[in-house]
């Protein structure tokens, strides 16, 4: 999501890749960059033990229970113990474990590591030691979206050497380590990368990853990759968010086909941008290079609120481990439930649907109530933005207002509303 200026100004390390105002009209998520997204899961009790639920068992389908369990057929849903994550592929348009048992996740997004780095502020925002990722678990959490920054990663030569390189990597793996051995799946997202673009909604005119830019940057982001794909192959409890949120059809007056192209195939098809652009298929050549099977989830256009165009521009992937990812706020162009059953449910039908990033900006859940429900319907993956506890509920927008998981207006809606669901079953 996109941070809106007034909270940029007041907490310059909340990222600087979104747009100044909010425009109901326009299709950019305008104030919410990246803090997590509290699922729904708030006030589970029964979920604390269970890293993946079944949607009928525990209410999480909502009012579209029989149209989940026929796309599922006699198949049941895993439950998995607190002590292990499961381990993922696609199987069909779902999500499965290694016994071929359907995973639904339900999780929120975990803001920080994408810009504290580059701000010279440290790696996290807030804790990630065992406590806090027991807290997480207690809620009902099972799948994390961790944002990371390339440059950081990378170790580029800009960012405090103490926050990047080694030094960033080991964080992040311990981090993964810590949410995987609770059960919990850890999506790994590529946030921020490098690259000069000033063209149409530009986050910033730098050419340091210290914004979301509308495509990432061949020179960094291939090598990005192939190092995180070695260093999380084997582990098939992790996923690869190959890049947050393109937009590359801005710099095209908003022409999808141009936009779709340069999405897919990057380089020369991607002309007017100053730097080499990664394609989605030069990101997935990169990870499977490495010998890495992990999920890899791709956003489409639109700061990945349009799929329209993802099955026609799918990338081709030997292990066929690909999942379309969709952003969805209140205030994006596609946020009414007759675009999603005529954009969103024929994607979701022919591979897995993960909504890496759901919320609203009015500290309510008016929004992702019926959203989180159509989803269910549908058994699709959610995790809202983000746990985050110094991002307001409006502007962030943040889920808890402490790290003991004490709920915003957004979370406690999102909470009651699953517990709701709970006890209809």
């Amino acid at each position: 999501m996109k941070l809106p200026q007034t909270i940029l100004s007041k907490i310059q390390r909340t990222r600087a890749d979104d747009p100044a105002t909010p425009n109901q009209s326009d299709s950019r998520h305008w104030a919410l960059r990246r803090p997590g997204k509290q699922q729904a899961v708030l006030g589970l009790a029964a979920l604390a033990a269970a890293g993946v639920v079944a949607g009928t068992a525990l209410g999480l389908s909502g009012g579209g229970a029989q149209g989940t369990q026929e796309n599922l057929g006699a198949q049941q849903v895993a439950m998995v113990s607190s002590g292990s994550a499961p381990q993922l592929h696609v199987a069909g348009n779902h999500l499965v474990n290694a016994n071929g048992q359907r995973v639904q996740l339900h999780g929120v997004d975990r803001s920080g590591s994408e810009f504290m780095c580059v701000q010279n502020h440290g790696i996290f925002d807030g804790p990630v030691n065992q406590a806090s990722v027991n807290i997480m678990k207690s809620k009902g959490i099972n799948a994390v979206r961790v944002p990371l920054n390339e440059a950081c990663w990378n170790g580029d030569s800009y960012v405090n050497p103490a926050d990047s390189g080694t030094h960033y990597q080991a964080a992040i793996k311990s981090f993964v380590q810590r949410l995987n051995a609770a059960g919990m799946v850890v999506v790994l997202d590529l946030h921020w990368t490098d690259g000069t673009y000033t063209g149409p909604a530009s986050a910033c005119s730098g050419s340091q990853a210290t914004c979301q830019k509308p495509m990432p940057d061949k020179a960094g982001a291939v090598p990005f990759w192939t190092s995180v794909a070695n260093t999380f192959k084997g582990n098939d409890s992790v996923i690869f968010d190959l890049f947050n949120e393109p937009y590359p059809e801005q710099a095209y007056q908003s022409n999808a086909t141009e936009g779709w192209n340069c999405w897919l195939h990057g380089g020369s098809a991607c002309p007017g941008f100053s730097y080499q652009v990664a394609g989605m298929q030069d990101m997935v050549n990169a990870v499977r290079s490495t010998g890495a099977n992990n999920v890899l989830m791709l956003g489409g256009l639109t700061w990945s609120n349009d799929l329209n165009g993802w099955l026609a521009h799918e990338p081709v992937d030997p292990d066929h481990n690909l999942a379309a990812s969709w952003h969805s706020y209140n205030f994006n162009a596609c946020s009414t439930k007759s675009c999603w059953d005529s954009q969103i449910a024929p994607v979701l039908a022919k591979v897995p649907l993960v909504a890496g990033e759901i919320g609203e900006n009015d500290c309510a859940g008016h929004y992702i109530t019926p959203l989180v429900t159509w989803l269910n319907s549908k058994g699709a993956n959610y995790m809202a933005w983000t746990w985050n506890s110094d991002f307001n509920c409006a502007s962030g927008p943040g889920l808890i207002t402490d790290y003991n998981g004490a709920p915003s207006g957004e979370g406690s809606g999102y909470e009651s509303m699953l517990h709701a669901m709970s006890l209809k079953n």
